[in-house]
């Protein structure tokens, strides 16, 4: 078990913790592991396991297998509407 950012992370392997170590940054799912389609239009929502994509290297999270469905007509899009409005949807 490691504490990042305030969240416990647990992991697969030692292995798998050290390469988390080494770049948390880039392993840690973005916007914070909430949904990244919710992220894309301005506002926040938890996520499911089943709904996850990783794109050029980055894990994104979904609230549903819809919002995955949506994620995935235009990631890069998505991605740059999701970073011009992260972190000010935290409030």
């Amino acid at each position: 078990m490691l504490i990042w950012r305030g969240a416990e992370w647990r992991f697969a392997s030692a292995q798998a913790r050290t390469a988390f170590e080494m770049a948390p940054e880039r392993l840690a799912p973005a916007f914070g592991g909430y949904c990244a389609y919710a992220a894309s239009r301005g506002y926040l929502a938890p996520t499911i396991p089943e709904a996850w994509t990783v794109h050029d290297g980055r894990l994104y999270l979904n609230a549903s297998l819809r919002a995955r469905e949506l994620w995935l007509q235009d990631i890069p899009g998505n991605i740059a509407k999701g970073m011009a409005n992260w972190p000010a949807i935290l409030g």
